[in-house]
């Protein structure tokens, strides 16, 4: 059920763009302006048409001309106008003109807010369907400080005037969606496709700052953007802020880790180290240009039915405390994260993984939604500009070293695996430490649960440490007293 403000008049839980806006123009408390750049006035529009709009519009702008936007906003390092640091720059001014231009005295219960938005839609050449930064600065108390929403969207529509429209109807949401869904973030999240479909537009960063939000863990917003269907695939950062992945692998060259980290272990560690050894020896890798990811699948976070996101958060708070970027994905093959990457960069990429995930790529099972099957798969994958750095397997009840020498595919597959072994898109890591291949994050996870001892020297230095201080993984100092 929604919110109710004080001053409110009532609709029902599944509103429309106009009746959303009604209520809005209604509230006599809530006072704002907007400034819209690259695809027309859309959002205040549907304030305008609502009816009651003087009572909720302070101002609104679209200073299409660069020159204009210029001298208002100032001029970005990088030249460009549809950036983050641009919509912030924008939400920021505007808010701060409000302060300086209206009279607290004489407006003691004003909930002032900021709305902005810089887009591009899609070209006439319609190549580049477009993108831009949405964002909202608002006040919950005329007393309090400002929060804020920002949030990164991609257009999908094929018609520049179906994407202002779309643009239009989004902004309706989120600026209602910070006044009445403010408590409760995860609603908030799947408001912003009330009236629209992901057909439309894709939605695949957001960030919550500010007082009312400092309970909000950014990251779980990453995954929850996945977890709905709004993006394929999100990013986040050491500091567990979201980071908008086309931004941080433009032109890039990246290697890629993919696991449970559940937790995160010593294996997993030296796999990254010594892939990224033998990436960067690659002469078409530049250390200053190299992305390296963490990737855990959403089919991985549902193994055990539905997302625990608890163990989520642990796995992330892990990973961040080592300094690692994370990304979330709905890509349960490999060939379609490939893919994904490709959407941005033609630079080389790399794939870390053990000799297990290795051998499950000739998985027909896979690929029978292809018309094309495994082949197409594989045409995808390994045609790109793509090495996959291989680290061994210790077979438990042979003691066998599994390499890429003696790993063994389906007889239908080994020509196949040859091709691409013989054709150097498949390298063995052959200076690991064979101590480390008795260590497995299920058998650490187990440890932890059933108070057993000597888990700690499994896990990377500090990890240990972590996982104690914050009772990570259902760890109990109760459960290690009793043994």
């Amino acid at each position: 059920m929604a919110i109710k403000l004080k001053g409110d008049i009532e609709i029902s839980d599944i509103p429309t763009s106009k009746a959303k806006a009604l209520k809005i123009n209604l509230n006599k408390y809530i006072y704002g302006t907007f400034a819209e750049i690259g695809a027309g006035q859309e959002t205040v529009r549907h304030f305008f048409r609502a009816g009651g709009a003087s009572g909720t519009i302070a101002k609104a702008m679209s200073a299409y001309d660069k020159d204009f936007s210029d001298s208002i906003y100032g001029i970005e390092d990088d030249g460009r106008y549809v950036t983050e640091e641009r919509l912030k720059k924008m939400i920021t001014h505007e808010i701060e003109l409000m302060e300086d231009r209206l009279n607290r005295k004489k407006h003691p219960g004003k909930m002032f807010f900021s709305y902005a938005n810089t887009v591009t839609t899609i070209d006439f050449a319609r190549k580049f369907k477009g993108h831009g930064w949405v964002g909202i600065k608002f006040q919950l108390d005329p007393l309090e400080k400002y929060n804020e929403i920002i949030l990164h969207v991609r257009f999908k529509e094929t018609d520049a005037k179906l994407q202002q429209e779309t643009l239009g109807t989004l902004g309706v949401n989120l600026i209602y969606g910070a006044f009445y869904l403010f408590d409760k973030p995860k609603e908030l999240l799947k408001s912003l496709y009330d009236n629209l479909h992901t057909v439309q537009i894709e939605l695949d960063m957001i960030n919550f700052s500010g007082p009312r939000f400092s309970y909000v863990d950014n990251r779980l917003m990453s995954l929850l953007l996945v977890k709905n269907g709004f993006t394929n695939a999100v990013m986040f950062g050491p500091d567990g802020n979201n980071l908008l992945p086309a931004q941080q692998l433009y032109k890039a060259n990246i290697l890629a880790l993919r696991g449970s980290f559940r937790p995160v272990t010593k294996v997993n560690m030296d796999m990254y180290k010594k892939a990224m050894e033998l990436f960067l020896n690659e002469s078409k890798v530049a250390e200053k240009n190299t992305k390296i990811i963490f990737e855990i699948t959403l089919s991985n976070l549902l193994s055990a039915g539905e997302i625990d996101e608890r163990d989520f958060l642990d796995r992330a708070e892990l990973l961040c405390s080592l300094g690692q970027n994370v990304m979330i994905t709905s890509y349960q093959e490999y060939y379609k994260l490939v893919e994904y990457f490709s959407e941005f960069t033609k630079a080389r990429i790399g794939l870390a993984m053990g000799v297990a995930s290795f051998i499950q790529i000739f998985d027909e099972k896979y690929y029978r939604n292809l018309s094309g099957g495994i082949l197409e798969a594989f045409g995808k994958l390994f045609f790109k500009d793509l090495k996959v750095y291989l680290y061994p397997f210790k077979n438990q009840k042979t003691q066998e070293i599994v390499t890429s020498k003696n790993l063994k595919v389906h007889p239908r597959m080994k020509e196949l695996y040859k091709f691409f072994k013989y054709n150097g898109k498949v390298l063995d890591i052959e200076d690991y430490n064979p101590e480390l291949l008795e260590v497995f994050s299920r058998k650490v996870l187990k440890m932890i649960a059933e108070g057993e001892e000597g888990w700690e020297a499994m896990l990377p230095t500090g990890i240990s440490e972590t996982i104690k201080d914050h009772r990570l993984f259902g760890y109990s100092k109760r459960k290690f007293n009793k043994k």
